[in-house]
């Protein structure tokens, strides 16, 4: 005797998206594992960094970056429109808020991947805006010694011994904050820390507070299950 399962429409259950944000040290490997999770996961995507410098040849205004005039995006900082930003090298950098909620519209997560400093704006920000508050998640990835940090900047060969000195100075101070972040990831190989932060993902996507979830029944109405 064979049976089989019917699954419900996707319409009777939906997970709430949500904002994953990445930080970890240089050199631990957020790019490369953030890239593999958006590669590997078509329900989440990019947020596009915003910039008030010139766009440079090949770049295209909201694929690479979001390009906006000085006065424009000193207007927005002035409107509170941002998530995080700040000055560098003279230019600004931020992230919209309209650039998650364009995400969540399309029922899609976001993902983010920021430094330390900007992991702690975005928390703040986040918990004050009755829109977002609640809806973010946070990953800390690092090396579990700072030789093995010290290991990869030097294989990567871009840096001269004395910006890696620096870096791995930064790094220290960075991971003393790892308990900030909702979960740790002790960077492994490439492979084991994109499974590890997949496996995150999917949980989060599992989350109850999350989800909404009709169970219909033979002979009765559909309802929310509590």
């Amino acid at each position: 005797m064979s049976s089989s399962l019917i699954l419900p429409p996707e319409s009777m259950h939906q997970s709430a998206p949500f904002l994953l944000l990445i930080s970890a040290p240089s050199g631990a490997g957020k790019t490369t594992v953030s890239q593999g999770l958006l590669n590997a996961c078509p329900g989440i995507g990019r947020i596009i960094t915003c910039t008030s410098r010139a766009p440079r040849p090949g770049e295209v205004d909201g694929v690479d970056y979001h390009f906006f005039s000085r006065a424009d995006f000193e207007q927005r900082i002035a409107a509170g429109q941002f998530l995080e930003h700040a000055n560098v090298y003279g230019d600004w950098k931020g992230i919209l808020k309209a650039s998650v909620r364009a995400h969540w519209a399309t029922g899609r997560d976001a993902l983010l991947s920021v430094d330390v400093q900007g992991a702690e704006t975005i928390r703040r920000v986040v918990a004050a805006d009755p829109s977002l508050a609640g809806r973010l998640v946070t990953v800390f990835i690092t090396p579990g010694s700072r030789a093995e940090l010290e290991a990869r900047l030097r294989g990567r060969d871009a840096d001269a011994p004395e910006a890696i000195a620096r870096r791995l100075d930064t790094a220290e101070a960075e991971v003393s904050r790892w308990a900030e972040f909702d979960h740790l990831l002790v960077s492994r190989s490439r492979e084991e820390d994109l499974d590890r932060l997949r496996s995150i993902y999917e949980a989060e996507r599992c989350r109850s507070a999350r989800q909404e979830f009709r169970w219909e029944t033979p002979g009765s109405a559909s309802g929310p299950l509590a």
